[in-house]
């Protein structure tokens, strides 16, 4: 029988506690993940109790708190709070989400365990490295590709046209589909995954674009695009409600069709 074990240096021990000072009848609390890269020690889930009573309702507005008033060394990313940068991508109650679309009511009872996106290097808490992405982002080329010279208006598409790119185009690469994706953990060297297959088939859909043969080109690979095992973890995971998946199966039904 296969024994696996982690690393020495990467199991998770017990951390700080950080109690209400006064009781509260609405109080609740957060286990939240910390690694510091400057300190030799292992990573470990500090707690933290907030009063809701003196907090917004939202995830973020936790972390923001725990942030400003118990523990200024807490790092995460966050920017808009209206869900549209994605930055604030993390694993909540052992689901992706965005922490700023997330209300504490929608939480489990008792302490919230939040934690980085999965399968992902750690640079510091709940930031997780996201090079590797964007470097499969740049990779498709994402941008309206064609060989007539620019138009003096806009590239006209019709209404029926214009609705094949619903459910691509308001991705905000947060990838909380990509790092909840199985197939992606193991082979995000190759794989691009959900969320860049997701963009890549929003130019793929493009009526305007010029450039297909060469965007299929670069996905013909046994990794890129055909490690996907319709899992479907990816759809379940998008917290915009988008369907990474069809998408993943309409670029191979293209790739079929020009064979």
């Amino acid at each position: 029988m296969s024994e696996f074990t982690l690393p020495a240096n990467s199991k998770i021990g017990e951390g700080k506690r950080w109690p209400l000072p006064k009781p509260s009848a609405h109080a609740k609390s957060f286990q939240i993940y910390r690694w510091d890269p400057e300190k030799n020690a292992n990573p470990q889930m500090d707690t933290f109790e907030i009063d809701r009573d003196h907090c917004g309702p939202m995830v973020l507005d936790a972390l923001t708190t725990i942030n400003d008033q118990i523990d200024p060394t807490l790092s995460f990313r966050r920017s808009c709070r209206e869900g549209v940068c994605g930055s604030c991508a993390m694993n909540i109650d052992g689901k992706n989400r965005l922490a700023c679309l997330t209300s504490m009511d929608e939480l489990k009872k008792g302490t919230s365990r939040i934690t980085p996106l999965p399968h992902m290097t750690v640079l510091k808490d709940l930031v997780p490295d996201l090079s590797g992405l964007y470097a499969q982002y740049e990779l498709i080329e994402p941008w309206l590709q064609s060989d007539q010279p620019p138009p003096d208006r806009e590239r006209r598409q019709s209404p029926e046209e214009r609705t094949k790119l619903d459910g691509s185009w308001e991705c905000i690469l947060c990838f909380c589909c990509s790092t909840s994706c199985p197939s992606y953990w193991w082979n995000q060297d190759k794989y691009l995954g959900p969320s860049i297959l997701l963009q890549s088939y929003r130019w793929l859909a493009d009526s305007r674009d010029q450039h297909t043969g060469e965007r299929l080109d670069r996905l013909d690979d046994p990794f890129r695009l055909y490690r996907c095992h319709t899992i479907m973890n990816c759809t379940n995971a998008c917290p915009k409600g988008l369907n990474p998946a069809k998408a993943i199966a309409n670029t191979k039904r293209m790739m079929s069709e020009r064979s």
